[in-house]
């Protein structure tokens, strides 16, 4: 049941994000409509580096 619970929630939530990672979602949304954020979203996304 534990592996159902965790599958259901994962695939809902790439549903929810059109199957991009949090990241990507946020990148294209910034693309799309840079007039709904006040600063560069990609300044704050630590890299791999962090």
């Amino acid at each position: 049941l534990h592996l159902f619970v965790d599958a259901y929630n994962h695939a809902r939530r790439l549903k929810t994000l059109r199957g991009l990672t949090p990241t990507e979602f946020i990148l294209n949304a910034w693309t799309k409509e840079p007039n709904r954020f006040r600063i560069d979203p990609s300044y704050l996304i630590p890299g791999p580096y962090t």
